[in-house]
């Protein structure tokens, strides 16, 4: 069975930094595209980041210049770095996966909770 356990979160001063980890097991992980989305009280889940199988990466917007999403196939995690961080970066952030052999074979994380307030 496919497991993606979030780790990291927590509460943060604005400007200040968070690294979150996703661990997988249960799969083959260099196989699968792995991202970062969020979502935040009465606000739709939006992507935040994503890293291909084969290394590429892609942000949103809001974020760009201030995280970066990065993969450790040996150790099956994927890692969020994100500095310079704001209030309304504060969400549940969650792990994503999806194959690139079938796109229908996808996954999620429970989530771990980033709060940016003074």
């Amino acid at each position: 069975q496919v497991q993606l356990v979030e780790s990291g979160g927590g509460l943060v001063q604005p400007g200040g930094s968070l690294r979150l980890s996703c661990a997988a097991s249960g799969t083959i992980f260099s196989m699968y595209h792995m991202g970062w989305y969020r979502q935040a009280p009465g606000k739709q889940r939006e992507l935040v980041a994503v890293i291909t199988s084969g290394g590429t990466t892609n942000y949103a917007d809001s974020v760009k210049g201030r995280f970066t999403i990065s993969r450790d196939n040996g150790k099956n995690t994927v890692y969020l770095q994100m500095n310079s961080l704001k209030p309304e970066d504060t969400a549940v952030y969650y792990c994503n996966a999806r194959s690139v052999t079938n796109y229908l074979d996808e996954h999620w994380g429970q989530g771990t909770q980033v709060t940016v307030s003074s």
